[in-house]
């Protein structure tokens, strides 16, 4: 999708009779079929001027330009391309993003590689310019083959900050911590309109740019090699698992429909089920780095931001766009991926719809129907004793009756169950005595596994300090988490974060609002309490678990009770009869998070007492 594509000469034109953002805006609400937000409106009519600046100072007439590029498999817009041959007579393409920002609203930030932007009602961490150009560039790069075949492209990309000043107050994104960056994707700043005229003129000031921009916008879009080596690459430096057993089957099952693809127009699946720490994401990621290898365009999508953000930081700036949320293909075309992983299936939920989405967007489209419709192989890890939240309705049975409104056959549906453990220090016996004690299955009569380490602590403070040792020991190999008992605060305005969890003499805080996805792996986290919603997906070797008040164990009944007013969790909570399943369901998972030791401080007595009975000879401390 391109907003506007003209000559320079035409751009220039239409820029200096004040037409650019009338005919853009035009553009904009005939594709998006909405007018655009007033600030991006202003955003043209202002920087798009600047930008005609510079192209008249060099002189550039032929050439081709488009400004509003979407870039492939995303919604995210790329500001201006601009098209021609450099002094060397080789095609050229190059990139520019534009910023408002100025020195009195761009301040330094902790986060590497990021700044902070004061935009009036809200104070944003982002990206430095550089590193958001260096996004879009290997996008481009990576997903258009123009970049890899002959005749040679070259693409070189910037940004054009053109209210801000290098010789102002604190140039922050001028500082030399970002030298690296600025050096491969540079920055023009106010002063510079003659450093960017040059900086195009030598790329561009041959001409011929109508026929580099037919290549461009002919070109095929699929992954190149390189982005395949990097992503398999980092991948498996985060988990590098020999399979076994059931899961080399499951492995190869995949493997085999994605090899046949191109020898059948139906669309098929795979289903695997498996309970926590059975492998369901190992394979998931192992499947998707070997599909790449092999040359396949293939995603990797869950219903969990805390998940999906890891695995984007992890894989790089060039891979991330590989990792979408199950809500991310509510628009895109009928058989437009060619596989989907979908992790964590149970976080399927009935619509894609949220208070994010945009109105022509919203759809009565069940959300699963989405995920089959985009994609031609669709592949599900599950386990449907992992749903938390009453809009999450992700089931084995759910797929299926989809899968047959999509007539997929059952000879195209391939079903595996994941039963041997690597979590809980390998032992299945203590995931099979979590769930009896939690009641969540009716599951024969079993024994605590003593290789599982489990101890119950009378204070939280002696439990957190416990957390600490192991951390001490090996960094990050140890978390606390609790159910959602206390309000969740913003931070304060210096940046430090409210001890909302409180009891008695013990208080810390959640993990942090605006990076809440950041809690599993970064160091901060080892001094937060996590949610479910920031645990499930991940593993630790210890994991220190607060059992609220929300869920009981009633010795009258023998059964386990919800109590909602002790609930913060007010999207669980809210209308909801299954609200106990549910509070089952999360402490489950906050409890089978460990390889090697589980803690738990219970605020109920009873419930302490229910525990304290199922276990003989129980480490009390």
């Amino acid at each position: 999708m391109r907003l506007y594509e003209g000559t320079l000469s035409e751009f220039n034109r239409a820029v200096i009779h004040n037409q650019i953002a009338d005919q853009i805006d035009a553009n904009y609400t005939k594709y998006y079929k909405r007018r655009a937000a007033p600030s991006e409106y202003r955003a043209w009519q202002q920087s798009l001027n600047f930008l005609k600046n510079s192209f008249e100072y060099t002189g550039l007439t032929d050439n081709k330009l488009v400004i509003e590029y979407e870039l492939p498999y995303s919604t995210r817009r790329i500001d201006a391309l601009i098209f021609g041959r450099d002094t060397t007579d080789t095609d050229s393409v190059v990139l520019i993003e534009l910023k408002q920002w100025s020195n009195e609203n761009v301040a330094d930030c902790p986060s590497d590689g990021n700044v902070i932007v004061d935009y009036g009602q809200q104070r944003k961490e982002q990206a430095h310019p550089s590193l958001q150009v260096q996004g879009y560039h290997y996008d481009l790069k990576d997903f258009l083959t123009l970049f890899r075949e002959s005749p040679t492209t070259n693409l070189t990309s910037c940004a054009y900050c053109h209210n801000y000043s290098r010789l102002g107050p604190d140039p922050v994104i001028f500082a030399p911590k970002f030298r690296k960056d600025l050096d491969e994707f540079p920055v023009f700043a106010k002063e510079d309109v003659t450093a960017l005229g040059a900086y195009l003129a030598e790329r561009l000031s041959r001409g011929n740019g109508l026929e580099v921009f037919g290549r461009f916008v002919t070109s095929p879009i699929k992954p190149s090699r390189r982005l395949l080596q990097h992503t398999s690459e980092m991948i498996n430096k985060q988990q590098i698992f020999n399979l076994i057993d059931d899961q080399i089957a499951a492995y190869n099952a995949i493997m085999h429909k994605a090899k046949t693809l191109a020898q059948v127009t139906t669309k098929s699946m795979v289903i695997v089920k498996g309970g926590p720490g059975t492998g369901k994401s190992v394979i998931a990621l192992e499947v998707m780095g070997e599909l790449m290898r092999k040359g396949r365009t293939v995603f990797h999508a869950t219903g969990s931001s805390a998940f999906t953000n890891t695995l984007r930081k992890i894989v790089g700036v060039r891979a991330a766009n590989l990792f979408k949320f199950f809500n991310s293909f509510m628009t895109m075309e009928p058989n437009s991926v060619v596989i989907l992983v979908c992790d964590e299936a149970h976080r399927i939920r009935r619509t894609s719809n949220n208070r994010y989405t945009k109105r022509e967007n919203r759809s009565d489209e069940p959300q699963i129907d989405e995920l089959l419709r985009v994609a031609k192989l669709n592949i599900f890890f599950i386990d449907e004793n992992q749903i938390v939240r009453p809009e999450e309705i992700g089931s084995i049975e759910l797929i299926k009756e989809a899968a047959r409104r999509f007539s997929i056959a059952d000879e195209d549906i391939a079903e595996f169950e994941l039963k041997t453990q690597f979590r809980c220090s390998g032992s299945d016996a203590y995931l099979q005595w979590l769930d009896k004690a939690l009641d969540i299955t009716d599951s024969e009569s079993v024994s605590f596994d003593a290789r599982m380490q489990f101890r119950i602590f009378s204070s939280p403070s002696e439990m957190m300090n416990e957390i600490r040792t192991r951390n001490a020991e090996k960094k990050n190999c140890a978390r606390i988490v609790a159910g959602f008992c206390w309000p969740w605060s913003a931070p304060n305005r210096d940046g430090t974060l409210v001890n909302d969890v409180r009891i008695g003499d013990f208080a810390m805080p959640w993990e942090k609002k605006d990076t809440f996805w950041k809690w599993a792996t970064d160091d901060s986290g080892m001094e937060q309490v996590g949610t479910v919603y920031t645990a499930q997906g991940f593993e630790f070797d210890y994991i220190g678990v607060i059992f609220g008040p929300d869920l009981v164990w009633d010795e009258g009944s023998e059964q386990w009770k919800s109590v909602p007013e002790k609930s913060h969790d007010t999207q669980v909570k809210r209308k909801n009869p299954s609200l106990t399943e549910h509070l089952k369901h999360v402490y489950r998972v906050l409890m089978s998070r460990a390889h090697c030791g589980v803690y738990v401080h219970f605020m109920d007595h009873a419930t302490e007492m229910h525990f304290r009975a199922a276990i003989p000879e129980l480490d009390v401390t």
